[in-house]
């Protein structure tokens, strides 16, 4: 899908709720920014290693990795706004403890990364229900734009709050901007109370943290465009985070500044981010997403080669303008093609997957090259790390990015609950499905050809043990057979099919030779051998009884 320039810059100001939330959170990504200059040049100043220094980001990184999962299945499950709420509380809370510790003069190294790991448990928590909440603002069609401007926000913030940050630590510490961080929370809490976001009511019980993740498990495994995106993300993060990683000991070591020098290259990053993000859209027009993507790892390589070499500041400086720009092009796409090739009951976990991917790829990423540069210099570890960018550029000729996809994922809404004659509940089961269908031997093969596809649909949608079967005495019937868990499980699997589903479902009735639709049968499970003799506890098998 793309968008035309002329609308991606102003649409998705048109919404009240969008342009409220952005707006506070300018404030909020302004303060943690001032607080990464503030934590990372401090660790410069407290610890003895560069492999230390590197684990600031890392340690921001990490927990996005590692509780990304299940904040999206929270996402998804729960009320996106409370779970916002309760993550900007969690994070001014350990902020301001932060800013105790550091005015006291308390901290060690490893107790700072205590605090940077705590505020990225709040960030992993947050971001997959905001940027799942972007769907819920804006139209699908202005989508794009809005991923854009929200890093177009956070960019503004990374081209100013970096050199103010590095002029707070320099003339009052490192403890006034871990402040500065715990205020900037405040605005964004203020917008979230008053947003009363439309509720979404389902009749069907909440679904279980473990199934919820089973789930999104499921629909990802099954989806090849959202995983060659994680791959790519995954590459990307482990590659490009060498500069971001490293810039503090480039800044102290190879331009022999200080942490107002630090702050101007990262703002010099966001400068560089900005260009980027305004321009995204005219490149979508005339460029396909894996060029992009590409240009993005190639321009990450030739800036990680020149400032590994350099020791002027000014040229530092201006070679970080185009990184700046690359990360937002890439990170905007990665994130936007899988919003856009995922429906909305699984975008919170699929976001949480690519966030699982890119952060992780980001932490590791910034633990090797904060190693390399301890054990063999700063300047090797960049030119090691441009040529390992390379490599990823590369990687797109087998692993190649998906084009925007222009395929409807909204609710098919053709399933109406059956009536049945059999009082279950919800949590009865296992459910076994069997679909019969009449088939025409001049059909059979496009007929396995659809059902393929119908497979891969069935398991994205939480489906299990699918299978299909030709009866031998008859053999122009044939039976498609699955299993749900449960009674609701079989529900849910039914509401998921989307609009884009009902081509493949309609091609398939269109074999059918029957004189009526293909026949259904539900069926429950029922447990035969003796209790005693099973292992099974009793209550386990009320389950197939109701």
């Amino acid at each position: 899908m793309t968008v035309p320039a002329r609308l991606s810059t102003f649409a998705p100001f048109r919404h009240e709720t969008f342009r409220t939330m952005w707006i506070a959170s300018i404030s909020s990504n302004f303060g943690g920014l001032i607080q990464a200059v503030g934590a990372a040049w401090m660790m410069t100043a407290i610890a003895d290693s560069e492999d230390m220094v590197a684990l600031v980001q890392a340690s921001n990184a990490l927990p996005i990795m590692i509780f990304s999962l299940v904040a999206g299945a929270l996402a998804d499950n729960y009320n996106r706004r409370s779970l916002m709420l309760t993550a900007q509380i969690f994070m001014l809370v350990v902020s301001v403890v932060l800013t105790v510790f550091a005015y006291l003069n308390l901290l060690t190294p490893w107790l700072l990364l205590t605090f940077t790991f705590l505020i990225g448990c709040g960030v992993a928590l947050n971001n997959p229900s905001w940027q799942a909440s972007v769907g819920d603002m804006v139209p699908r069609e202005v989508l794009p734009a809005a991923v854009t401007i929200n890093s177009v926000g956070f960019n503004i913030t990374r081209s100013v709050g970096p050199a103010i940050g590095g002029a707070i630590v320099a003339a009052a510490g490192a403890a006034a901007a871990f402040a500065v961080n715990a205020c900037s929370y405040l605005a964004l809490i203020y917008a979230l109370v008053r947003w009363k976001p439309e509720r979404r009511d389902d009749a069907l019980p909440r679904e279980t943290l473990p199934r919820a993740l089973s789930a999104g498990l499921g629909y990802v495994a099954m989806s090849p465009n959202i995983l060659n995106v994680l791959f790519r993300g995954l590459i990307f993060g482990l590659t490009a985070s060498a500069i971001l990683a490293l810039l503090p000991i480039v800044a102290r070591d190879l331009v022999s500044g200080g942490p107002l020098t630090y702050g101007v290259m990262l703002g010099a990053f966001g400068i560089g981010a900005i260009a980027g993000a305004i321009g995204n859209a005219r490149l979508r027009e005339k460029l396909s997403s894996e060029q992009i993507v590409r240009l993005s790892f190639l321009g990450f390589a030739a800036s990680a080669a020149i400032i590994g070499l350099s020791s002027s500041t000014v040229i530092t400086v201006i070679v970080l303008f185009l990184p700046g720009a690359c990360w937002v092009l890439a990170l905007s796409l990665f994130n936007t093609t899988v919003q856009l090739s995922t429906p909305r009951w699984v975008v919170g976990r699929a976001l949480s997957f690519y966030q699982t991917a890119t952060f992780g790829g980001i932490a590791a990423g910034s633990w090797v090259w904060g190693l390399a540069s301890e054990a063999f210099g700063v300047s090797f570890a960049l030119t090691f790390a441009s040529l390992a960018m390379l490599v990823g550029a590369l990687v797109g000729f087998r692993k190649p990015m998906p084009q925007f996809s222009e395929i409807n994922l909204d609710p098919l809404n053709r399933f109406n609950v059956p009536l049945l004659k059999l009082d279950l509940q919800p949590r009865s089961g296992p459910i076994v499905n069997l679909v019969d269908y009449v088939i025409a031997d001049e059909d059979i093969e496009e007929f396995l050809a659809l059902m393929s596809r119908r497979r891969r649909v069935r398991i994205r949608d939480g489906a299990r043990q699918w299978s299909l079967m030709r009866d031998l005495e008859h053999p122009e019937i044939w039976t498609e057979s699955y299993h749900t868990a449960t009674w609701a499980d079989y529900v849910r699997h039914n509401q998921r099919r989307t609009q884009a589903d009902a081509e493949i479902w309609d091609a398939i009735r269109l074999l059918h030779r029957g004189e009526e639709g293909p026949k259904v049968h539900r069926l429950i499970e029922r447990q035969t051998i003796p209790v005693e003799e099973s292992g099974v506890p009793k209550h386990h098998l009320d389950l197939h009884h109701h």
